[in-house]
């Protein structure tokens, strides 16, 4: 499992121009699941998000996490993370996870980020989205697991 956190001040995910998810501080996080990724591996990078430490305390320090600061997230899947670009100039997609087994395990990843407390808002998964966000830092985490 691969995903890439932005800390953002405001994110949202609109389809056909219609809004669908909104949040405002928080994380936007994209998630890529492989072929083979299991339970285990989405609910172990699901328990160390909401104790990343990426936002600033008083003196400036990145020392909160999305729970001490009250944050959402804004969770987008997101196959393309495992584009294979080692061969040629179109990347292959080999090693994501097929549609079926991604889905399950990208909406248990956002059930186990509820399960810590958090707020959890989420794109449509499969869809071409548009996704907004205004970066906050900018701070960018890529985060794996198996």
């Amino acid at each position: 499992m691969r995903i890439v956190i932005q800390r953002v001040k405001s994110a949202e995910v609109r389809v056909d121009g219609n809004l669908i998810s909104s949040i405002r501080k928080g994380f936007l996080i994209l998630v890529g699941i492989s072929k083979n990724d299991t339970e285990k591996e989405v609910k172990e990078i699901a328990k160390k998000v909401p104790f990343l430490r990426i936002f600033e305390d008083e003196k400036g320090k990145m020392n909160l996490s999305i729970k001490d600061v009250g944050g959402e997230i804004l969770s987008v899947s997101q196959f393309t993370l495992y584009a294979d670009t080692s061969r040629g100039r179109r990347p292959g997609f080999e090693m994501a996870a097929p549609r079926d087994v991604a889905i399950d395990l990208w909406n248990k990843f956002n059930q186990f980020l509820r399960e810590e407390g958090l707020t959890v808002k989420e794109g449509i998964f499969g869809e071409h989205m548009e996704v907004s966000l205004i970066n906050d830092g900018p701070v960018t985490i890529i985060m794996e697991e198996g």
